[in-house]
């Protein structure tokens, strides 16, 4: 559950690791495979595989993302740790949201990559998923003015409007629109 202050004060929404059981099952079957090589004579090739699978399940689930979230306030959003902030962004210095209300999906643009945001909901390409993130996702639209939010149906239809804005304005020899 997301931490709340208060009904009207800053929400706090936890990044989540998306791919547990893959990490886990990964794990359990490196484990084993390392443990049978063991068994039957160290077999190098099995035993260095598990012992792979293993390190590489734990380091998932034992990451440092995990103990980021995004802190929701009227006066902007900001990402980080109870020790470090990677960055605060500020609703008026939000370039555009693109939305997708059925997934609850959005991407926070704050004009350069590191003071950005994915929200990611179903189908989108992210290792994490954030607590609460409809609850999320409501406060985001509720403090960016509207004409900075486009809602499309996907976050691979805004990929495909924003192909077909830069096609046609490189044939207008205008150039490629910058992002």
């Amino acid at each position: 559950m997301p931490d709340r202050s208060s009904a009207s004060g800053p929400t706090r929404h936890r990044f989540r690791p998306r791919y547990r059981g893959v990490a886990w099952i990964t794990s359990v079957v490196g484990g084993s495979l390392a443990a049978v090589s063991a068994a039957v004579g160290f077999l190098t090739v099995p035993l260095v595989t598990g012992g792979l699978g293993v390190v590489l399940g734990a380091a998932y689930l034992a990451s440092p993302t995990w103990r980021l979230a995004v802190t929701v306030d009227d006066d902007g959003l900001e990402v980080g740790s109870t020790r470090r902030r990677r960055f605060r962004l500020a609703w008026g210095d939000v370039v555009r949201v693109i939305a997708s209300p059925t997934t609850h999906t959005c991407f926070v643009d704050g004009g350069a990559p590191e003071r950005s945001l994915l929200v990611p909901g179903v189908g989108a390409p992210a290792p994490y998923d954030l607590d609460d993130r409809p609850a999320l996702f409501a406060a985001i639209l509720a403090h960016v003015p509207p004409e900075k939010v486009t809602t499309v149906e996907s976050l691979e239809q805004a990929q495909e409007q924003l192909r077909a804005e830069r096609a046609a304005a490189a044939d207008a020899g205008q150039g490629p629109k910058a992002p």
